[in-house]
């Protein structure tokens, strides 16, 4: 059954390489990224895993924390963290969960149908403290994931949960933002001290209210 967008993300008790967690608990109180690979000892999943090491702090500046997953065993992940700190020259710094019975996999509905019992697509899903998902995307295996564009996502998520905007299309953090449909022309002023721009009725833009 496929993951919805709102729903609360499934908890589930696993073996990573950083030790047993429990999901929802290892969450906290802050945001999460999970994200699914193929398989261990693959090309392009060296370079995500590595690349996702490299903006630990990135992601910690939004209080996000990532964890991956694959149904490779936990011995076979070890073994492939020293190629990605080798190949890549980071750390591995966030645990790689050990799904060989499939059961987190199939919880989120990460098996790539057309393919192996044992492949799972490029799955990401974002969680927010609630332990709700934000965001889902699936990335073939053949296409590596942008992870510059995840986090751009992650600050746009963050933004609109605490603030009545949207953001528009190629939107970047510190640029204009939509003011929610919701809120009445006439009462932007109050809610949106920096100003706005009426553009059309439905459609008005303002400075980013959490930028100075």
């Amino acid at each position: 059954m496929a993951i919805r967008l709102g729903q609360v993300a499934p908890d589930f008790t696993a073996k990573t390489t950083q030790g047993e967690i429990s999901f929802h608990e290892w969450l906290g109180d802050g945001w999460g990224l999970l994200f699914s690979h193929p398989a261990d000892f693959t090309p392009v999943c060296t370079t995500e895993l590595g690349r996702t090491a490299a903006l630990k702090g990135e992601f910690e500046k939004r209080n996000v924390k990532a964890i991956a997953i694959s149904v490779d065993p936990l011995d076979s992940h070890m073994e492939w963290i020293k190629d990605i700190e080798e190949t890549q020259g980071v750390e591995m710094n966030f645990p790689v969960i050990a799904d060989e019975d499939r059961k987190v996999a199939e919880l989120y509905d990460m098996i790539h149908p057309e393919q192996t019992a044992k492949t799972t697509v490029r799955s990401v899903f974002v969680v927010g403290p609630d332990k709700k998902v934000k965001l889902t995307l699936t990335y073939p295996p053949s296409t590596g994931r942008n992870f510059l564009e995840i986090l751009r996502v992650i600050d746009s998520l963050q933004l609109t949960a605490y603030h009545s905007v949207a953001t528009p299309a190629d939107w970047k953090d510190g640029e204009d933002v939509v003011v929610s449909p919701s809120i009445a022309t006439e009462d932007i002023p109050a809610r949106f001290p920096k100003g706005h721009k009426v553009i059309k009725p439905y459609l008005r833009m303002t400075p980013q209210p959490n930028k100075d």
